[in-house]
């Protein structure tokens, strides 16, 4: 069943003073979709340090995020899988273990601002910037 996985940068912007990309988001959002751990973990760092949000604020914020999307666990297997992705595609290995998370999930859209537009993992799944402008 395909779905979508969204990077941490994409939820950021949730909770940020950008209305254009923070309606965009909560519009792709609100289809369902996929988050890992680590992107629970990221959120978290970002909404206390760079957004200097509260501890009941981060967590409420968080509360939500897993009420509207699939939480997937990080596995030795997600490890190992995010590795090889980091030798095959030269890909951070933060980035590589949200793309392998994205797989095993089996979904075919990662929604990221920091990836590669367009990039594909073995035809299965494909990046996608949700604030790309086409023109």
């Amino acid at each position: 069943m395909p779905g979508s996985f969204f990077d941490t940068n994409v939820l950021v912007y949730i909770a940020s003073g950008d209305s254009a990309k923070a309606d965009r988001a909560e519009e792709i959002i609100g289809n369902g979709g996929v988050i890992s751990v680590q992107v629970l973990n990221e959120l978290t760092n970002v909404a206390r340090r760079k957004m200097r949000m509260a501890w009941p604020d981060t967590r409420s914020f968080l509360s939500v995020l897993r009420s509207l999307l699939t939480v997937q666990p990080i596995t030795v297997e997600t490890h190992e899988i995010g590795l090889a992705l980091t030798e095959r595609y030269d890909l951070s290995t933060y980035d590589a273990m949200i793309v392998a998370s994205a797989l095993q999930a089996g979904c075919d859209t990662l929604w990221s601002e920091d990836m590669q537009h367009g990039m594909e993992f073995g035809e299965r799944l494909r990046i996608v910037n949700p604030f790309r402008i086409v023109s």
